[in-house]
């Protein structure tokens, strides 16, 4: 099981590939909006994470998630540390 903790820390380990040199990756951030990653650069965040961890996301959640808070929860949900 992975702790919310553990899910965000991937997500900002993953996000960094995308990001700026020296920009860094705060929870409250909107992937599109502050961070600026294209929907590309959305998909292939998910492939990485989900590759690392052996997992699969639900690609009709995606969507609905903006911030990389957003992002550590339904990685937690998925990776069994929270129940959705």
């Amino acid at each position: 099981m992975a702790t919310y903790a553990e899910c965000l820390s991937i997500v900002r380990e993953v996000l960094g590939e995308y990001l700026e040199p020296g920009q860094t990756a705060g929870e409250n951030d909107a992937l599109v909006a502050d961070l600026g990653l294209s929907s590309l650069q959305m998909l292939e965040l998910v492939v990485e994470i989900e590759d690392q961890l052996d997992i699969s996301l639900p690609l009709n959640q995606l969507p609905d998630v903006r911030t990389v808070h957003e992002f550590a929860q339904m990685l937690e949900s998925v990776a069994g540390g929270a129940q959705p």
